[in-house]
């Protein structure tokens, strides 16, 4: 089996692409989706988040927008937070692998690849890269977003042309689905060894 890390900055549409590659039978390993589910109505980390930050969960969970208002720009905070949050991912990506142990390619769809230790995990690395103005308009237009919010998030993130130099293959998004789909499909044909569709 082929683990293949894709990762992205904020904006950069790498939700879309792992769709993409979901779309061409990859089975995708989710860590956001698995935050989300960790944290939603009956999430197992909803009560140990709410006793570390007290107010920042409801019926619904855990209010993210409450939550990363307490944490953004608040080192220590955030720290206390991934140290909830990595270690349940860590179970959720085992079982994962785990179910998936027979497919010859796996994504493992990781936003934060590079700035928290996770290229170990993966045999290869795609990097969802965008121009920055592109990336600027997609995010801002994301509900509840400022620039100052995405100014916040974007200084955790290792810059895009960072991340494009430590990557075996880059997945442009800046222009047509369907260029991003043909970059996705050369990756699996190279990963697999399939005929490219």
């Amino acid at each position: 089996m082929i683990k293949l890390g894709l990762t992205g900055s904020i904006g950069m549409g790498k939700s879309t692409v792992a769709r993409m590659f979901a779309d061409e039978r990859v089975p995708v390993f989710d860590a956001d989706a698995a935050v989300h589910a960790l944290q939603g109505p009956a999430g197992r980390l909803v009560a140990e988040i709410e006793s570390h930050f007290p107010g920042t969960t409801g019926a619904e969970g855990v209010n993210r927008t409450t939550l990363s208002e307490r944490v953004l720009g608040d080192g220590e905070a955030l720290q206390r937070l991934e140290a909830l949050i990595y270690p349940a991912v860590a179970q959720e990506r085992t079982g994962f692998l785990e179910a998936n142990s027979g497919a010859p390619l796996v994504v493992l769809d990781i936003p934060l690849l590079f700035e928290k230790g996770g290229a170990q995990l993966v045999d290869k690395i795609a990097v969802v890269s965008a121009p920055a103005e592109v990336q600027r308009q997609r995010v801002l237009a994301r509900p509840g977003m400022s620039q100052e919010k995405f100014e916040k998030i974007l200084a955790l993130q290792m810059p895009d042309a960072a991340k494009r130099a430590k990557a075996d293959f880059i997945i442009p998004t800046g222009g047509s689905i369907d260029e991003t789909r043909a970059s996705v499909r050369r990756i699996v044909a190279c990963l697999t060894g399939s005929p490219d569709s």
